[in-house]
Order: C-alpha cells, then structure tokens, then sequence
C-alpha cells in the first residue's frame, strides 16, 4: 500500500494551526469543526477536508510535492480517529463549562500532531500496532486503503 507523507503532514499541521486559533480566539466550535473533520477523514478517507485541499489545490499548483511511500494507511486514520475522539470530548468540555479540560484535550492532540509533524512519532500508530500484538486489530470496512495519486 501507498501513503502520500505530505499529505499526512499538510493534515498535522493543519490540526496544530486550526487548534491554536481555536484557544487563541477561545473558539469552542473550531475545536468541533476540526473533530467532524477529522472524524469524516477517518470514516471516510476519500472526503478529509484537509487531505481535499492538498490533493485538489496545493499539489496540483506545485505548493507540495508528493511523497509516495510504501505504508500502511490504516495505523494513521486508527491515529487520526483516536485525535477526533478527544477533540469531539474538548468541545464537550468547553460547552459544558470545563475549560481546563477542554483545552488540555486539545493541547494533547496538538502535542501530538506535533510529535509527529516534527519527530515522525505518531502515538496514535503505536497504540494500533501495539493492540495488533495482544491480537485486537481495529479496523472498519470503510478503512480500506485510498488510492494515491502520484
């Protein structure tokens, strides 16, 4: 299987931008909206609004280049799911009067979308190769591998 890096990248970062506005502006329904895109990215790789706007806009005006490699893209969309799951849980947290926890939710997606930008860890792939080992492997059928273009 095939897994576009700068596709992968171009979404961190986009998780990181959007998040730090969200808690510079104390903008709760930021934190929602990067969730449900997350979360429809996961359920549904083909229509990631971040992923549209790298394959539709940035790589075809030559702002990124494709970096094809052999991957598997299940571990990454297991990681991103993991990180839409907490956001859903901070834009919870900051409506019901939580902010502390709201945003501490959020900072740990950020950390890690971080982790992963910066240092090629991604926590949320460990976790899904190391629930592989003890013989849970989370998958869903609409997590079948998306076709990438070159």
């Amino acid at each position: 299987m095939k897994v576009d890096q700068n596709a992968l990248k171009f979404n961190q970062a986009s998780i990181i931008l959007l998040l730090v506005l969200a808690f510079i502006l104390n903008a709760a329904w930021l934190v929602a909206f990067v969730a449900a895109v997350m979360l429809v990215g996961t359920l549904w790789p083909e229509a990631g609004l971040f992923k549209q706007i790298y394959a539709k806009g940035l790589k075809p005006a030559g702002l990124l280049k494709p970096n094809v490699v052999d991957d598997d893209p299940q571990p990454h969309l297991f990681a991103q799911g993991l990180g839409g799951i907490f956001l859903v849980l901070s834009a919870a947290a900051l409506w019901l009067g939580a902010p502390v926890v709201g945003w501490a939710l959020a900072a740990t997606v950020i950390v890690l979308a971080s982790l992963n930008l910066f240092l090629g860890f991604c926590l949320g792939c460990f976790i899904y190769y190391q629930l592989g080992r003890v013989g849970l492997k989370p998958a869903l059928p609409s997590w079948q591998p998306a076709r990438v273009k070159k």
